[in-house]
């Protein structure tokens, strides 16, 4: 079997959605669990971007083992001495520099020239050599590079000491086959190849991200850059557990991954739990429906044989059938297995205090969901907030004005108001506005249902602008008055913060 390098990139490239930032101990977490899965490398942040970014790489390469641990850079010294700085634990350290190399990059990004940049390519590689053995170079918008002077690039740092050399598909504008005739003719065309790594990386944006990552590694790139979920920049990366499971299905590939898949579904519900953002039920491998039939022909053939509609055993991807409800008789010990499940270990001290807030949800609710149960393990950082929520109580029916009154918990003092609005949300935010006395202007607002009843706890996603700036706030509740008001009070916590 021949070795294909997993590169996981949730912490950085996945870590830039808006709304979606983790501090240092959740990106731990995350980067504990993607050593368990058995990813080989771990792309743990951009030093030089953020002092946050910067204590993240260090204390990540303190807290993993035997994954790379590897730091991004610009083609910049600065940036480099940096993130050499940042990685000064790791136990196997990483430096991942690189420039843009289209001529859009190069005209309209550098206002530079082919040589300029070329030259710039291998002074970074170069510099970043001097710090470690193992660098990455990195080909911004290889996907719109011209072939040949892609291979140029790419010979020039590997003979300037480049271990690996990533071909990113920046913008997600490659087709398949483009992409595959792109890696196949660096790996004819460039002198010295064999010494170094071809890497993918590959964005969503046209829905390609996996398929033109595999066309890479079938063209005989070894590496392949990943996200859980296939969260990223704009539509996203190419999806971890898609590419490994598709090389577990796909024996006759010849090709393997030190992916552990039985770890994909819980890492994959955490990270949807730590960055607040959903999976869509219909996402290959790890989506609520992926292993749903409803069909009555499906059902039928499934119930015969699950090989007639099934190609993965749901547990080779650590979806436990396992049927342990949770309801108002469940005990902590159902509790906590049902979060080991979804990757999430607590202290005994932590858990009795989700346990508390379970039991309140399940007197509302028939059953309580995974999604619920995820949502509480992480609801419980609202209680450390500088303003919460004391009381809301709302009235609001056809034909009536609707009319909030709110009690808010400011740093010990409470403070109470209520206001009239065009809906019970609206309401209930103008009374809020009234006890903080800042312009806020809400400018997105989403709503999602965890599952399908008409109990279900709702998610809550805003975006409020305040003194220039965009803050993202999570609300989440069976009642979605209170969510959203949650969500704004996420907000107004994370600007206070800042102030």
């Amino acid at each position: 079997m021949d070795r294909l390098y997993i590169f996981d990139t949730t912490l950085r490239d996945g870590e830039q959605v808006p709304g979606c930032q983790l501090n240092t101990v959740e990106k731990i977490q995350v980067a504990k669990a993607l050593e368990q899965l058995g990813v080989d490398v771990i792309e743990a942040g951009f030093p030089v971007s953020s002092p946050g970014d910067f204590n993240s790489v260090i204390e990540i390469s303190k807290a993993v083992t035997w994954p790379v641990i590897c730091a991004l850079t610009r083609a910049v010294e600065r940036d480099i001495d940096v993130a050499f700085e940042a990685l000064k634990y790791a136990k196997h350290k990483r430096i991942h520099t690189g420039i843009g190399t289209s001529d859009e990059h190069i005209q309209f990004k550098f206002n530079s020239t082919r040589e300029r940049i070329l030259e710039q390519a291998v002074e970074a590689t170069k510099y970043a050599k001097r710090y470690v053995d193992d660098v990455e170079f990195y080909c911004e918008d290889a996907g719109r590079t011209d072939n040949a002077y892609l291979a140029q690039v790419v010979e020039a740092v590997i003979k300037a000491g480049a271990t690996v050399v990533n071909i990113p598909d920046t913008t997600g504008y490659c087709l398949p086959q483009e992409y595959h005739d792109k890696i196949k003719y660096l790996i004819e065309h460039v002198d010295g190849i064999d010494r170094a790594i071809i890497s993918t990386h590959c964005h969503n944006d046209l829905g390609m991200a996996t398929a033109n990552s595999l066309n890479g590694v079938m063209a005989g790139a070894r590496q392949v850059e990943v996200t859980i979920n296939g969260i990223g920049e704009r539509a996203g990366n190419t999806s971890l557990e898609e590419i490994a499971m598709i090389l577990k299905c796909h024996k006759g590939l010849g090709i393997e991954t030190n992916i552990n898949t039985t770890k994909i579904y819980p890492t994959s519900r955490m990270v949807s739990s730590l960055m607040n953002m959903p999976v869509q039920p219909n996402k290959a491998i790890v989506g609520r429906n992926a292993f749903a039939h409803s069909s009555g022909i499906h059902q039928d053939g499934v119930l015969k044989n699950v090989h007639t509609y099934e190609i993965m055993d749901p547990k080779d991807v650590g979806i436990d059938d396992n049927s342990i409800v949770l309801t108002a008789r469940s005990g902590r010990a159902a509790l906590k297995y049902r979060l080991h499940v979804n990757g999430v270990e607590l202290e005994e001290e932590k858990l009795d205090k989700i346990y508390e807030k379970f039991l309140q949800l399940a007197d509302q609710k028939k059953e309580v969901t995974d999604a619920d149960v995820l949502m509480l393990a992480g609801a419980d950082m609202a209680e450390q907030h500088a303003v919460r929520l004391d009381f809301l109580q709302v009235t609001t029916g056809k034909g009536v004005r609707s009319v909030a009154s709110i009690g808010l918990d400011i740093s010990g003092q409470k403070f109470e108001a209520a206001a009239s609005g065009n809906g019970p949300v609206d309401a209930a935010i103008k009374a809020l506005k009234k006890i903080i006395m800042k312009q806020m202007t809400l400018k997105e607002f989403t709503i999602q249902a965890i599952s399908k009843g008409s109990d279900d706890v709702g998610k809550v996603h805003m975006q409020v602008e305040y003194d220039g700036s965009l803050y993202y706030g999570f609300g989440a509740n069976t009642d979605i008055v209170t969510a959203s008001v949650e969500a704004y009070i996420d907000c107004i916590n994370k600007f206070k913060k800042d102030e």
